[in-house]
């Protein structure tokens, strides 16, 4: 009987020592963790989330003053930390870790437009293009791919509150018909995606001055990666089916996109070379020629009449759709029995 009991004594003990254990990086995304639930890529003085920096008690005055305003799905910011959080309350079993990815899953959900099923780069914040549907970066992808988790509960994610899986299957199936209205129609062909939109009229909007209304052949990669992990609809097939027809149409053989290093400075050079087959960045909405945004405002459809700044400062082509062409899709028409176009 001592012996149960001692036994006993000690898997309580052991129960509590994993309740309390701590995760390092987990424990500086509770601190910066926004009241609404989301985080923010940035502070209130502009400086760039890090969480690798010491938290000084600067640093945490600094912290607490940066309001919901900087809440965002820009550049990793919210899908980081919720996946973050629940990988370290796999390990930990830590409750405050999984309350806060809960708490940013609830902030995904309350920023989707319920209207349209579309996410906004930021939320609360409306200013400017915050408020545009976003597939720039990833954004609207990453929280989709988040809400996805939770719905299928896969991923770590099974332990989230039963009523946030039910949500997230709504959210989910609201994203995905935001998608499939958000092709862009080349006389009435479905070709790629934008980089954001109009969030009533879910037309192509323009950004940033060197984002200009076009098609965003990085973000559309991510997307039909996405529409690829669904199950298989005859409006998903077609969308992704035609997506791979545009990229393959639209492909630059011949060229490579090199970035090196010139007195500390980076210089991107487009230049020769056969065994390379490349995407540009975007491409014009209506005739597909790759074109690049300036500083100004202004289009450019040559990429050597860009300014310096801009054409050494954004990667402007890459190999993005490589991948996806030669092994995702035909593994995915193999998998559910699907024949090519």
């Amino acid at each position: 009987m001592k012996t149960k009991l001692y036994l006993l004594t000690l898997g309580l003990a052991a129960v509590n020592f994993s309740a309390q254990t701590k995760d390092t990086l987990a424990e500086k995304m509770l601190i910066y963790q926004l009241p609404i639930g989301g985080w923010g890529k940035q502070l209130e003085d502009k400086s760039v989330v890090n969480y690798n920096l010491p938290l000084s008690k600067e640093l945490l005055r600094r912290i607490k003053a940066t309001g919901d305003d900087h809440a965002t799905i820009d550049n990793n910011a919210t899908s980081r930390e919720i996946n973050a959080l629940i990988k370290a309350y796999s390990v930990t079993k830590n409750p405050e870790y999984l309350k806060s990815a809960e708490k940013g899953i609830s902030y995904l959900l309350q920023m989707q437009y319920k209207n349209n099923g579309g996410f906004p780069q930021y939320y609360p914040n409306k200013g400017l293009y915050r408020k545009q549907i976003t597939y720039n970066d990833n954004a609207m992808i990453n929280a989709l791919t988040v809400l996805y988790n939770v719905a299928e509960g896969k991923n770590g994610f099974d332990v989230v509150d039963a009523k946030l899986k039910e949500k997230s299957k709504t959210a989910v199936q609201k994203g995905i018909e935001c998608i499939l209205k958000t092709q862009v129609l080349q006389k009435n062909i479905p070709a790629i995606w934008g980089d954001q939109y109009n969030e009533e009229t879910l037309q192509p909007d323009k950004a940033r001055a060197f984002e200009p209304v076009s098609l965003a052949t990085a973000e559309s990669v991510g997307i039909v990666r996405f529409l690829m992990m669904q199950p298989v609809t005859p409006e998903i097939e077609k969308s992704v089916k035609y997506a791979i027809k545009w990229f393959r149409q639209n492909k630059i053989e011949g060229y490579s996109y090199e970035v090196s290093k010139v007195n500390g400075k980076a210089v991107r050079t487009l230049a020769e070379d056969k065994n390379s087959v490349i995407w540009a960045r975007f491409y014009d909405i209506n005739n597909n020629k790759p074109l690049f945004g300036d500083r100004d405002g202004s289009v450019k459809y040559n990429y050597y009449e860009v300014s310096e700044e801009r054409r050494n400062g954004y990667s402007w082509y890459g190999d993005y759709a490589e991948k996806l062409i030669g092994k995702e899709y035909p593994k995915w028409l193999e998998k559910n029995s699907i024949s090519d176009l």
